[in-house]
């Protein structure tokens, strides 16, 4: 993770100077979710994407949570329950100071889609999967969503202990960000352009 971390700093730094209409580069804010506001009312995330054509590079900065703590990023369809589509993204741990960094690569913009091509038989690993899938047409996923890694750590946190599917083995805690603060259908994924061009003069 180290080499990833050192792509992740210039990029943040670059953030900063690049404008709003480069469809290339976004940066935006994940709010605190509604189950989280009362006990969380200051946490909140910074989310950085800079495509480069094939491929994104996603840096996600988090800050007033629980120190010690670890938390599960999803992309998903819609910011708030029901989530619809979603698909485990990987984790963040925060630090003493309850912040926490964590840099991702893969595909993270308008491109962003999760698909069912007719029914079939799946891999049941833990109770709650599904041993098969339901056929579904393309379904864009621009929204994303941070999760407690457990039920455990919200009620230390002083949040409801309540467990969702949200983790690897499907025990994860409550939603504590979101991206609320986009349209339910226009989700902040969706201002990324890959095909765009790049800016003269602007990173490639």
């Amino acid at each position: 993770m180290k080499s990833l971390r050192l792509i992740a700093i210039p990029l943040l730094a670059f953030s900063i100077q690049a404008p709003a209409e480069d469809q290339r580069h976004f940066r935006f804010d994940m709010v605190v979710s509604g189950g989280a506001r009362t006990c969380l009312p200051d946490a909140r995330g910074t989310v950085t994407i800079f495509s480069l054509g094939p491929v994104e590079i996603m840096d996600v900065a988090v800050e007033n949570l629980p120190a010690g703590t670890d938390f599960d990023l999803f992309v998903i369809q819609r910011p708030t329950n029901p989530f619809g589509v979603s698909w485990y993204q990987g984790d963040i741990n925060t630090n003493q100071h309850g912040r926490g960094r964590q840099t991702f690569i893969g595909r993270f913009s308008i491109e962003t889609f999760a698909i069912g091509v007719g029914v079939g038989a799946a891999p049941v690993v833990h109770p709650l999967d599904a041993s098969s899938n339901p056929a579904f047409n393309p379904i864009h996923t621009f929204h994303l969503g941070l999760w407690f890694n457990s039920p455990a750590d919200a009620a230390k946190a002083g949040c409801p202990n309540t467990q969702t599917p949200f983790n690897g083995d499907h025990t994860a805690g409550i939603q504590v960000l979101n991206t609320n603060n986009f349209p339910e259908l226009a989700g902040p994924l969706r201002n990324v352009n890959s095909s765009a061009p790049p800016r003269t003069g602007q990173a490639p």
